[in-house]
């Protein structure tokens, strides 16, 4: 398992998004020197987790639950198969572009090692928005995202540390509750008679889809 491209993001200007300023940094692109992933603070006022990559959307992007985005290479070539056309490293917006990793089935507090000293731990999936559609150009992207579920993953930062492309990456830690990424995205989306599972991460899960499956237990009368 690998990290098989690191990927920042620079701000522009585009149609697509509704972002007040009207800028995204959703276009990442590969990087060949070192980046230090620290925590980045609140949800709101914190931004990326990598240094030097922008994130303009603070309202939904961003903050410590969701420092880092990563994606499986094989996904990416999955959807290439799907879609017929090339899709490089970084065309999801993911920080990271891995290799021999199962992202999106990763368990909710998994911890990756990264490299010699960062260490991850998976927070949640990705939920597709109008700007990731307007950025891939295809019709109907986010209900096609949603339906085949490939999500990746966000993460945190538990210990901070430098990375680059090519360095070796660990599980060093898989909770046995079963509660996966891709799970976390269906029971928020498209399958609500699963968010009483999410619970069973507990603290390590988003907040925000912590608070949502509580609630939903509560009405449920759980």
């Amino acid at each position: 398992m690998r990290l098989l491209s690191l990927n920042l993001g620079r701000a522009a200007a585009v149609p697509y998004t509704d972002q007040p300023q009207g800028l995204t940094g959703i276009d990442k692109r590969p990087v060949d020197h070192p980046v230090l992933v620290t925590a980045p603070g609140p949800k709101g006022t914190g931004g990326s987790g990598l240094a030097g990559d922008a994130v303009c959307d603070l309202r939904h992007h961003g903050g410590d639950d969701q420092a880092v985005y990563a994606v499986a290479r094989e996904d990416l070539d999955a959807w290439e198969r799907e879609l017929g056309r090339p899709l490089a490293n970084g065309s999801f917006g993911e920080n990271l572009t891995t290799e021999g990793l199962d992202v999106s089935d990763a368990v909710i507090g998994e911890r990756w090692q990264v490299g010699a000293e960062l260490v991850l731990e998976v927070t949640g999936g990705r939920i597709p928005c109008r700007t990731f559609q307007g950025h891939l150009g295809e019709r109907g992207w986010v209900r096609r995202f949603t339906q085949k579920g490939a999500t990746g993953a966000y993460l945190r930062v538990i210990v901070p540390g430098e990375i680059r492309a090519g360095d070796a990456i660990r599980v060093v830690h898989r909770p046995g509750h079963g509660v996966t990424a891709r799970m976390e995205f269906r029971a928020t989306t498209t399958e609500r008679d699963l968010l009483p599972r999410l619970l069973d991460a507990g603290e390590a899960l988003h907040p925000e889809a912590l608070a949502q499956a509580r609630k939903y237990v509560a009405r449920q009368g759980g």
